[in-house]
């Protein structure tokens, strides 16, 4: 099992590199994470977009990146043309450049020419923190905004696959609400409660799944034990699954802004990884980003 971005750097070492297609790469950051990336031996990236207007932020990052540039002066057209590389079996990973994440996802979905596999795309997150003795993995707080019974059923089939990918032969899954009994007025409490009788029924399979759980006896066996919650989950899980957009987004960014720790993220449900980076993203959280996308993209 992974534990740490370190043991994840290691890994993906180990599989050669990934070819990753990138649309109008206009970012000093992202550039950076792309050279970084590259000079570590994990991907070759193909950067579309006007060579002259790349060059510039060439300057701008103070780098010197060999990669291949394909010249393309529309920005919807470059946008497609980085899904394309995908759908075609030319790259193995996409990653947003300096584009509105709606228009790179519309070409991600687009019923001909997009890359969709599954029913749901979700973003995954992933979280080293210094008081965790794991990595945490956790979803979705950037795709859905109010996830429906049966989305949440499919943003944790996609967590769980990314935590297998991680080496976590069984995924622990912890469904969280703001307490950790069923409340009919608290709907997260309801949907939590539904899908893990669902993984009891075995209806989601190859994961134990528990919930709804608070976030403190989710993360603490010392809070579930004060609070007599008996669980394989309470205390030692691998996956968060979040109710909502809004409380993934918080969770996620706290952690990230307020631990020590690092954290990466990709969506998943299309045929390859796809790297949504934020603006605001350092340069080292994008690179763990791309080094998650490279992991995956191994894993079957």
């Amino acid at each position: 099992m992974i534990k740490n971005f370190e043991e994840l750097i290691t890994e993906v070492k180990k599989t050669g590199k990934k070819r990753l297609s990138i649309a109008i790469p206009y970012e000093v950051e992202d550039l950076k994470a792309l050279k970084f990336a590259k000079d570590e031996g994990i991907i070759e990236p193909i950067l579309i977009g006007k060579k002259d207007e790349i060059k510039k932020f060439y300057e701008k990052a103070e780098i010197s990146l060999d990669a291949e540039i394909i010249e393309e002066s529309d920005y919807y057209k470059a946008i497609e043309l980085s899904v394309s590389m995908v759908r075609d079996g030319k790259a193995d990973l996409l990653m947003k450049g300096l584009v509105k994440t709606p228009e790179l996802l519309h070409a991600v979905l687009d019923k001909d020419k997009g890359i969709r596999k599954e029913k749901v795309l979700s973003h995954v997150g992933v979280l080293q923190c210094s008081r965790y003795p794991k990595l945490i993995t956790m979803s979705d707080g950037g795709m859905i905004i109010a996830p429906t019974l049966d989305q949440k059923v499919e943003i944790l089939k996609n967590a769980v696959f990314v935590s297998k990918a991680l080496g976590v032969e069984i995924p622990k899954v912890a469904l969280l609400s703001a307490i950790e009994i069923v409340n009919p007025d608290m709907p997260s409490s309801l949907d939590a409660a539904l899908i893990t009788m669902m993984a009891k029924r075995g209806q989601i399979k190859g994961a134990i799944v528990d919930g709804p759980l608070a976030f403190d006896n989710a993360i603490s066996k010392w809070a579930a034990e004060v609070k007599g919650i008996k669980s394989d989950v309470a205390g030692d899980a691998d996956v968060f699954i979040v109710p909502n957009i809004e409380a993934g987004n918080i969770f996620f960014k706290i952690l990230n802004y307020l631990s020590d720790g690092y954290s990466a993220g990709v969506v998943i449900g299309a045929t390859a990884p796809v790297i949504l980076p934020s603006r605001s993203d350092s340069k080292e959280s994008k690179y763990y980003s791309i080094a998650l996308g490279c992991l995956i993209s191994n894993y079957k």
